[in-house]
């Protein structure tokens, strides 16, 4: 899993050369939360720094933050992901912190948990892909309104991502494309319908996925 996620940052935000947090950083976590899952350790020391992967939607929370932001610091659950406005997070919970490949919930009120994904890994890939439409030169650039007919469409026309994040904003957030550099995100509604965002890290590539998607939905 940690070789796809690789090269999902590699194709999606389009670098090169990936960077992993430093062993003071790495050993700042261990000591802040009493240990880190093997499979989100791994991540950090490969990926967890590539700057690119922070000029996004949403804050991804840096070792350095939980030594100045006050209500991280009063957490003991191991906060991920922070969502732009501050409506929720992700993150591990405190009891799941020693597991493997623990699961990710998320939070309104740092009280109420929600399953997100059942996996840091499956997380990790979900989130990955939903933001970077967010930083891609080439996008839709607004949501586009889909009905229940037109997202049972996008299956037969675009490969279907086997991962996705639950409750964030949403019921579900699902991701497809047809490339490694392409990225469709829906954000799924319980009635069915939902709002679809897409782009791509080349402009080749978004074009051939317009040309798939233009008369799909409509501009919110």
């Amino acid at each position: 899993m940690l070789e796809t996620i690789q090269a999902m940052i590699q194709k999606l935000y389009d670098v090169q050369t990936l960077q992993g947090y430093t062993e003071q950083q790495i050993a700042y976590l261990k000591e802040r939360f009493g240990g880190l899952p093997e499979v989100l350790e791994a991540y950090y020391r490969t990926a967890g720094g590539t700057e690119a992967c922070y000029a996004v939607q949403d804050t991804w929370i840096l070792p350095e933050q939980y030594q100045t932001w006050q209500w991280l610091q009063k957490q003991d659950n191991m906060i991920l992901l922070h969502e732009n406005q501050g409506v929720c997070s992700a993150g591990i919970r405190k009891e799941d912190l020693s597991l493997q490949d623990p699961p990710v919930y998320v939070t309104e009120d740092d009280s109420n948990w929600l399953l997100c994904a059942p996996s840091v890994s499956t997380f990790l890939c979900a989130a990955l892909a939903y933001e970077s439409v967010f930083a891609m030169s080439y996008t839709s650039e607004e949501f586009i309104w889909l009905t229940e007919e037109e997202i049972s469409v996008l299956p037969n026309i675009l490969q279907k991502l086997p991962f996705s994040l639950q409750n964030w904003l949403c019921e579900e957030i699902t991701c497809y494309q047809n490339t490694p550099e392409q990225m469709v995100i829906v954000m799924e509604n319980e009635d069915g319908t939902g709002c679809m965002l897409y782009g791509a890290a080349s402009e080749a590539a978004y074009d051939q996925l317009y040309q798939i998607l233009e008369d799909i939905g409509e501009p919110m």
